[in-house]
């Protein structure tokens, strides 16, 4: 009686591709050699990923969807206001990483090249800028419409350039239970909720199309 084959799924690859770099200390050299050393075809895995490359950046992304299902369970989450969701955000998600630090720290050093091991997160970035966007609230937007699309890219950014500090710091944190980590989350979030108070931006604004009009009229 022929034995069934298991069928392999995304979850599956994933994992496979994960104990590989782990246990070999390198990325597989091609599919084809990933694909043989681990029991499935090529097409099962063109199936799901169209290069190795695009596999690596969505175990980055899984991190990422994990986090945010974890969060949305919390029905509490829902009511708290943008600086709390950021903070959820984080200490969720670097729990996911630290669950996984031996991978993350391995595929983020393994070039010699740190911009090659940072296009592993381009799908990340991309999923993250989303996030920031969809909970910023009118709290930290610009009154001025014309200056909104502007001010929320920026936020973006620089919400993802916090994001990459903060991995950097973590990989390099040797404190039990990665505690200097949190401290370093919790102080820069309320940093950089500070900074964003659009209070003062707005008065400037303000007082810029004041000045303006000042000038035209004394002409």
């Amino acid at each position: 009686m022929t034995t069934k084959k298991k069928v392999i799924t995304k979850d599956d690859i994933v994992s496979k591709y994960m104990e590989e770099v782990l246990e070999k200390g390198q990325k597989p050299k091609s599919v084809y050699h990933f694909a043989k050393d681990n029991d499935f075809t090529e097409a099962e895995f063109y199936a799901f990923f169209g290069t190795l490359e695009g596999l690596e950046k969505e175990i980055f992304r899984l991190f990422y969807e994990n986090t945010v299902n974890l969060l949305h369970k919390n029905e509490e989450y829902q009511e708290y206001d943008m600086k709390n969701k950021m903070l959820s955000f984080y200490f969720t998600f670097f729990e996911i990483l630290s669950a996984n630090r031996s991978y993350v720290l391995q595929t983020l050093k393994i070039d010699r090249n740190p911009l090659k091991n940072l296009v592993q997160l381009t799908t990340l970035r991309n999923s993250f800028k989303e996030y920031v966007a969809e909970i910023l609230t009118d709290e930290y937007r610009l009154e001025q419409e014309r200056f909104q699309k502007f001010q929320e890219k920026a936020i973006q950014e620089s919400s993802w350039l916090q994001l990459m500090l903060t991995i950097k710091f973590w990989m390099e944190d040797e404190s039990a239970a990665f505690e200097k980590t949190d401290i370093f989350i919790e102080k820069s979030v309320n940093a950089s909720f500070e900074l964003m108070n659009v209070a003062p931006m707005n008065h400037l604004i303000d007082f810029g199309k004041f000045l303006f009009k000042e000038k035209v009229h004394s002409r």
